[in-house]
C-alpha cells in the first residue's frame, strides 16, 4: 500500500512539473522565466551540495564555475571569436556554432578542471581559511573575465558577449515559439523542459553518488577527516573529486544560462551569487537532496515575488526607501526567521539514529 502511494505521488509530481509552465504562460512569460531560473539554481545548488553537503568543504567561489560554463558556450556559439581573430575567421568564416551535445560535456569537463585546480592548493585548509581562499578564487575569475578584452579581446570585458545562439535539439530551435496541435508554446517554456530534464538527470546522479562508496567516503571526511584517513580513505583524491564533480554541475548550468539569456557579462557572476547558492544549500537542508531543491526554488523565486511586496511598501513611505534595498532587507529577514525556527534547514536530512529506529 505504501509503495502504491509513493508511486502515485511520483506520478502526480511529474504531471504537475510538466503542466506548470503551460499554466504559468497564461499569467505571462515572466513567470515561466522565473521557473526557468529556479531550475538553473537547483542545478547549481545540487553541485554545491556535493562539495559542502557531502564532503563538508565550504566553497564561497562556486559562481566561478558557473561563469566558466557560460563564457565557454558564449565563445563557442557566437560570432565573437571570428570577429576578433583573423586566424579563427579564416578557419570558420561563418563563425563557430557548436552543438548542444558537444557543449554540455565540454562545459562539465572544463569546469571540473577548474574545480580540481581550485581544490589542489586548498587540500590542507579547513573552515574559515578554506572559505576565504575559495572566495578569492571566485573574485579572481570574475576580475579576469572583466579585463580580458585587451591586448587580445577574448571576453569583451565589461561589455559582455552577445549574439549567442539559442539551443537547437534535433532541428527544434528553443529560441523560437512552437505551435503544437494549435497550442502556442513560448521559447521560455521550451527551455523549461530542457532544464527540467537536466535537473532530473542531476538528481539521479546525486542519489547514486550519495549511496556509492565515493559518497560514503565524502561523508566520512565531512564527519572526521582524521578518522577517515585512519580507515584508509585517500582524503586528497576524494576532496579533489568532490571539487571537480561539484564544479561540473556549475559548468553545465552556466552553459545553459548563456544559451537562455543570449548574453553574458561579468556582472552576472558576482560574490552575491555565490552567497545565495550557499544559502540555498544551508537553508534547504545541507546534505539532503530534497531540502537542497526546496531551498533553491524558494530563494530563487522569493526575490521575484517580493518585487510585488516591495513596491507597495515603498509607496507607503513616499519613496523614501529604495525598492531594491527593501527587497534585500525582506529576503535577509526571511532567512533569519528560517534559521531561528529551523536551524537544520527547512527539510533537513533524517537523523541516522532515528531512521534506524524507524526501520527496525
Amino acid at each position: 500500500m505504501k509503495i502504491q502511494n509513493t508511486k502515485t505521488n511520483w506520478i502526480l509530481g511529474a504531471i504537475a512539473l510538466l503542466v506548470l509552465p503551460l499554466i504559468l504562460q497564461y499569467f505571462g512569460n515572466a513567470w515561466v522565466r522565473i521557473a526557468d531560473l529556479a531550475l538553473l539554481y537547483v542545478l547549481l545548488a545540487l553541485g554545491l551540495n556535493i562539495v559542502v553537503g557531502y564532503a563538508g568543504l565550504l566553497d564561497l567561489g562556486y559562481v566561478a564555475f558557473y561563469a566558466v560554463g557560460a563564457y565557454l558556450f558564449a565563445l563557442m556559439a557566437s560570432p565573437h571569436l571570428a570577429d576578433n581573430f583573423a586566424a579563427f575567421a579564416a578557419m570558420f568564416p561563418n563563425g563557430l556554432h557548436t552543438s548542444l551535445w558537444l557543449v554540455i560535456p565540454l562545459a562539465a569537463l572544463l569546469a571540473a578542471f577548474f574545480g580540481a585546480l581550485l581544490g589542489a592548493p586548498t587540500l590542507k585548509l579547513r573552515g574559515d581559511y578554506l572559505a576565504i581562499v575559495t572566495l578569492g578564487f571566485g573574485e579572481i575569475v570574475r576580475i579576469f573575465l572583466n579585463n580580458l578584452d585587451h591586448p587580445a579581446n577574448l571576453t569583451n570585458g565589461p561589455k559582455g558577449l552577445g549574439q549567442i545562439d539559442s539551443v537547437k535539439i534535433f532541428g527544434l530551435d528553443l529560441g523560437k515559439r512552437l505551435e503544437l496541435f494549435g497550442f502556442d508554446i513560448s521559447s521560455v517554456t521550451l527551455y523549461y523542459y530542457l532544464f527540467l530534464v537536466l535537473v532530473v538527470i542531476s538528481v539521479i546522479i546525486c542519489y547514486r553518488l550519495q549511496d556509492s562508496r565515493i559518497g560514503r567516503a565524502w561523508m566520512a571526511i565531512r564527519e572526521d577527516e582524521i578518522a577517515a584517513k585512519a580507515m584508509g580513505i585517500n582524503t586528497r583524491n576524494m576532496k579533489l573529486l568532490a571539487f571537480g564533480m561539484g564544479a561540473s554541475f556549475g559548468g553545465v548550468a552556466g552553459s545553459m544560462f548563456g544559451a537562455f539569456q543570449g548574453f553574458v557579462s561579468p556582472e552576472s557572476f558576482s560574490l552575491m551569487e555565490s552567497v545565495m547558492i550557499v544559502a540555498m544549500v544551508v537553508l534547504g537542508g545541507i546534505g539532503h537532496i530534497p531540502g537542497v531543491i526546496l531551498g533553491a526554488v524558494l530563494l530563487s523565486a522569493l526575490p521575484e515575488v517580493l518585487r510585488y511586496v516591495a513596491g507597495p511598501l515603498q509607496a507607503m513611505t513616499d519613496g523614501r526607501l529604495d525598492s531594491a534595498i527593501l527587497r534585500q532587507l525582506l529576503i535577509a529577514l526571511a532567512m533569519i526567521i528560517i534559521m531561528l525556527l529551523r536551524p537544520r534547514g527547512l527539510w533537513p536530512a533524517p537523523d541516522h539514529g532515528k531512521s534506524l529506529t524507524q526501520k527496525t
